[in-house]
């Protein structure tokens, strides 16, 4: 017995270089797409209910999309704040428990009934209300935790909260549209502002404590249980955001503080005029003068939420897409030069050494590849991208190393039964081939088994961490998909349904997980 555990232990250790690396797996599944009963995913019991099934597959990661509060779009990485919490994800039972609502009010509000959709109009609606009718329950103000909670985040918070009430004041409108005043932060703007909006500064700065409260406990319970969070940090941050309002010597901005320029993706294959995404860019110059002091703090509170941290767009570190400012597609843009290694060097001396996972996806030029090979950081490989017929692809698993994380799809893919069914007949052809599925076609369950073959190719490679969206286990179709990229209008809705994460799919998956070493 002792000795067949040894070789257990001996097969989920691979060898990099002269360094040991943890086989490893997760599942990708965002706070937002959790069961609940109240509308959305969120620090509710049905969260550790999901972490416990972890444990119980034997899995040693969880995946999350960024946790900033959403904007128009409800896009998580296009937030109000690059710091700040996402209010929809406070529990409403821990208010409830502490006495400052009560059910009956809970079951007043309409939060959708659709368990498999977030309807964010019904959640905008009623969200709020529940959580100022708590803010006014609570007597916080007397709470001194409250207090060394505001002292201990006032680099960030004070703009935040007085951003978030100054824009409710405006009706929504993003601070570029405000009076010249409050737009350019005149000090007796502030103050005036501050004074007037008082209260509500106050209940923003409530839900950010109660956000962090019931995330830490959460975090906590995860990884006691012996689970790391994997977090996400977009590149840039919005342009209706306290960031860019807060710090606008960070951006490329104008006198009046309009953008110059902002970012995006050049025309290629998928889009004949690119992407253009809109966020301001960044003053690399001046951060590199000032030793990227707002991007530590900015990463050195990721590490406060999460155990590792996928740094989206890690190309623009290396060169950066730029659009001349009200443009109206991404076919103008040129590269411009990023502040490159220097900037991770700084942040190993500031912050330590950290577990990033670079997203090195798409086109990459030898000094994007070179950058990330100097990190030494892991890159991303994607399943659903090896599949194009007409040429060899380095997302083929017999290319991989093992300092890379391989997925079988992301929140930007569609899931692999929805992409596979709408797959060519030449890629398709090679996708069976490959992972030779051709004794699937005639069984009943031909689907579930499709995308179990996708996940036992991950598993099996000799990636250090094999990630799987939830979809993927629960073999569902492209109508789970989480975002269609350069789409707005019916992405972040989709759900887990509630008892779906079953015992038995737990010990499927533990079954897979401890064959391929990854235990």
């Amino acid at each position: 017995m002792h000795e067949n555990r040894n070789k257990k232990t001996e097969a989920a250790i691979c060898r990099f270089g002269m360094e040991l690396i943890m086989r490893k797996s997760g599942i990708l599944l965002p706070i937002a797409s959790l069961p609940s009963p109240y509308g959305i995913g969120c620090f509710s019991r049905e969260a550790y209910d999901f972490v416990d099934r972890l444990k119980e597959a034997g899995q040693s990661c969880w995946q999350i999309l960024p946790l900033g509060p959403t904007s128009y779009g409800d896009s998580p990485y296009q937030s109000f704040s690059t710091f700040a919490g996402n209010p929809y994800f406070i529990d409403p039972e821990d208010l409830i428990q502490r006495g400052w609502i009560s059910r009956v009010q809970c079951a007043g509000y309409d939060f959708g009934s659709d368990e498999t959709n977030i309807d964010y109009g019904k959640m905008y609606e009623s969200r709020f209300l529940l959580l100022k009718s708590a803010y006014e329950n609570s007597r916080i103000r007397e709470d001194e935790e409250f207090w060394r909670f505001v002292r201990e985040n006032d680099f960030w918070l004070e703009d935040y909260a007085l951003y978030m009430a100054v824009k409710d004041s405006f009706g929504g409108a993003s601070w570029v549209l405000w009076h010249e005043d409050i737009k350019l932060r005149k000090p007796e703007a502030l103050a005036t502002y501050g004074r007037r909006l008082e209260d509500e500064v106050c209940f923003y700065k409530f839900q950010q404590y109660m956000f962090r409260l019931q995330w830490k406990k959460l975090k906590d319970y995860a990884n006691r249980r012996g689970i790391s969070i994997i977090g996400d940090i977009p590149i840039y941050v919005a342009l209706d955001s306290s960031d860019a309002w807060a710090n606008p010597e960070l951006f490329q901005f104008d006198e009046n503080c309009i953008p110059t320029a902002v970012a995006g993706c050049p025309p290629d294959s998928f889009s004949a005029t690119g992407q253009l995404w809109g966020n301001p860019l960044y003053r690399w110059d001046y951060h590199k003068k000032t030793g990227y002091h707002w991007w530590m703090k900015r990463l050195e509170s990721c590490y406060l939420q999460y155990d590792m941290v996928r740094i989206d767009h890690f190309r623009g570190f290396d060169a950066y897409y730029s659009i001349p400012n009200g443009e109206p597609t991404a076919q103008k843009g040129v590269w411009e030069e990023g502040p490159g290694y220097d900037f991770f060097e700084t942040m190993k001396k500031e912050l330590g050494e950290k577990e990033i996972i670079a997203e090195d996806l798409g086109f990459l030029t030898p000094s994007v590849k070179e950058l990330v090979k100097r990190t030494g950081y892991p890159g991303m490989k994607v399943l659903q991208f090896a599949f194009d017929s007409r040429e060899e692809s380095d997302y083929l698993p017999h290319n991989y190393t093992p300092n890379c994380v391989v997925y079988t799809g992301t929140h930007d893919n569609d899931t692999v039964l929805g992409w596979y069914k709408a797959l060519n007949d030449a890629d398709r052809k090679l996708c069976d081939e490959y992972l030779n599925l051709f004794h699937c076609k005639d069984r009943k369950d031909s689907d579930g088994l499709i995308a179990w073959e996708f996940i036992r190719a991950v598993m099996a490679s000799v990636a250090f961490l094999a990630m799987v969206p939830m979809q993927d286990y629960l073999g569902l179709g492209a109508l789970a998909r989480i975002n269609t990229p350069s789409t707005i209008g019916n992405n972040w809705k989709w759900r887990m349904k509630k008892g779906d994460f079953t015992k038995e799919l737990a010990e499927k998956i533990r079954g897979l997980t401890e064959l391929y070493g990854r235990l």
